[in-house]
């Protein structure tokens, strides 16, 4: 059985990507994070996805990754 981790991450346009782990393209890209957060969900029962965040951190660096 494969990977079934999912990342999202808004992009530049201000939509959101979804992308499993090592994948260069994006498997769908939706104009809310809810919106690609519910898809994960529908796709993936009981994984939850990984969200990026936007806040920085101390030391100056996005905080990566949480899951919703």
């Amino acid at each position: 059985m494969g990977d079934k981790r999912h990342y999202i991450e808004q992009r530049p346009q201000g939509d959101y990507a979804v992308r499993r782990g090592n994948s260069e393209r994006a498997s769908v890209v939706t104009p809310t994070q809810a919106e690609a957060i519910q898809w994960v969900r529908e796709r993936t029962p009981g994984v939850a996805p990984h969200v990026e965040r936007v806040r920085h951190t101390s030391e100056g660096k996005p905080d990566q990754w949480r899951k919703p």
